[in-house]
């Protein structure tokens, strides 16, 4: 991913690229931009679902440290 990469705008800029191929107005060469430009951000998202995910798992299997075990 790159640096600038935040989760939320590209959801939003996915679903506007959906909307306008949905509509059927562009040109095909506009269409295939727009579809390889999807594309990319969808993967970009799926692979920012998987590590936040991956994160999770990890946090909630994590074993706790001493000090937390002598809390309890």
């Amino acid at each position: 991913m790159s640096k600038g990469f935040h989760f939320e705008q590209s959801i939003t800029e996915l679903e506007e690229i959906v909307r306008q191929l949905e509509k059927g107005e562009l040109s095909l060469e506009d269409s295939l931009k727009q579809f390889e430009k999807g594309i990319g951000l969808a993967r970009h998202c799926q692979d920012a679902l998987l590590k936040a995910e991956q994160k999770i798992e990890l946090l909630t299997t994590a074993e706790p440290s001493s000090d937390e075990q002598l809390s309890d």
